[in-house]
């Protein structure tokens, strides 16, 4: 997958330690919700997870975990806006807002 990302969410990544790997099963397997301002928050719930979980190596599991509770902010035509890490729960609306 070509991932694109802003120049704010390449900045916020590096500043923030999160690798571009991450990103991009955020994007592949990450949960998703409407953020009320036209974009979508990626992020890992458990299902997310048990699916990454059974993609990746053990080995590579290892190293994944502490990256878990990332999330990227995607505009709606695909542009990665920022990335960071979760301090709080992700308010579930669905992606259709309700």
């Amino acid at each position: 997958m070509n991932t694109v990302f802003s120049i704010y969410a390449l900045e916020r990544a590096q500043q923030r330690g999160i690798p571009s790997e991450i990103v991009g099963w955020l994007l592949s397997y990450g949960a998703r919700e409407y953020d009320k301002r036209g974009a979508i928050i990626r992020y890992f719930n458990k299902k997310s997870r048990n699916r990454l979980h059974r993609v990746v190596s053990p080995n590579i599991w290892g190293q994944v975990s502490k990256f878990l509770n990332a999330y990227a902010v995607v505009s709606q035509d695909g542009l990665v806006v920022t990335v960071g890490h979760r301090t709080q729960r992700i308010n579930r609306k669905g992606v259709d807002g309700r």
